[in-house]
C-alpha cells in the first residue's frame, strides 16, 4: 500500500472522479479533483503532487494539450493518461505529447494503481537522472542538450532520442528491438537499416573531434556506449 503520495486526478466525468478518489483513498493516496482541463492545468502548476491521472477528452483544454503545455512550463510531475482511445497510435501520441504512461479505458483499478505506484517512485528518483554521463559525455534532458568536453554537440531529435536510450542502459548491450520498440515505436520494419544509418550519424557527431571512443557495434547483438577509461 502507498501512504503518503498525492496525486491529481483531472476528470470531467464526476462520477468516475469520485470513485476513483475513494478507491486511492482506501488505497491510502491523497487525491485532489479538477473537473476541465483548464482547472487542471493550473492545480498542476501551482501545487505539488506526486503524480496526475489525466483523461484525455477535458472540457476547455483537452488532456493533451495540457500535457503540453505543463511540460513547457517546466513542471515534470509524471502524468498517467486515461482513454477511451486504445490504438497503439493513440498511445504514441499521448506519450510524446509528455505523458508518462497511458492506459486505456475499460481498466482495472488495480492496474491503474501499481502504475501509479510506479510513476510516485519515478518522481523520487535522485534528480541527477535528468542528467546521463558516460565518461566526458553529456546528456541534459531537461535542457534537451548533449556536451562532450564542454563542447555543445547538436543533434537532430531521433538522434537525441536514440542517444538518450543509449546512455540511460550505458555499458549494456542495446539490441535493434530494443531500439526499435522505444525509440522508433514499431513504426519501422525490423530489417530495415534506418538504425544503422543514424548509430553511424550519431557515433560521427559524438566521436568525430575526440580521442576516445564511446559507441561500439557489437556484432550479432546490438549496440554499446561505454568509457572503458571507467573500469577498474
Amino acid at each position: 500500500m502507498v501512504t503518503r503520495m498525492k496525486i491529481l486526478i483531472v476528470e470531467d466525468d464526476l462520477e468516475a472522479a469520485a470513485y476513483l478518489a475513494k478507491a486511492f483513498r482506501e488505497a491510502g493516496i491523497v487525491s485532489d479533483h479538477a473537473s476541465d482541463g483548464e482547472s487542471g492545468l493550473f492545480m498542476a502548476s501551482e501545487n505539488a503532487y506526486d503524480v496526475l491521472v489525466v483523461d484525455r477528452m477535458l472540457p476547455l483544454r483537452d488532456g493533451l494539450s495540457l500535457i503540453t503545455e505543463l511540460r513547457r512550463r517546466d513542471v515534470h510531475t509524471p502524468v498517467l493518461i486515461l482513454s477511451a482511445l486504445g490504438q497503439v497510435d493513440d498511445r504514441v501520441t499521448g506519450l510524446r505529447a509528455g505523458g508518462d504512461d497511458y492506459l486505456p479505458k475499460p481498466y482495472a483499478f488495480n492496474e491503474l494503481l501499481a502504475r501509479v505506484e510506479v510513476l510516485g517512485r519515478r518522481k523520487g528518483a535522485p534528480e541527477q537522472d535528468m542528467v546521463y554521463r558516460v565518461g566526458d559525455l553529456e546528456l541534459d534532458r531537461l535542457a534537451h542538450s548533449v556536451r562532450r568536453q564542454g563542447k555543445e554537440i547538436p543533434l537532430q531529435p531521433r538522434e537525441f532520442r536514440l542517444l538518450e536510450y543509449l546512455m540511460k542502459n550505458a555499458g549494456q548491450v542495446v539490441t535493434r528491438t530494443m531500439l526499435l520498440e522505444n525509440v522508433w515505436d514499431y513504426h519501422f520494419d525490423p530489417q530495415t537499416n534506418v538504425i544503422d544509418v543514424h548509430v553511424s550519424r550519431l557515433r560521427s557527431k559524438i566521436e568525430k573531434d575526440f580521442d576516445i571512443p564511446l559507441l561500439r557495434t557489437v556484432r550479432g547483438a546490438g549496440y554499446m556506449i561505454k568509457d572503458d577509461r571507467t573500469e577498474t
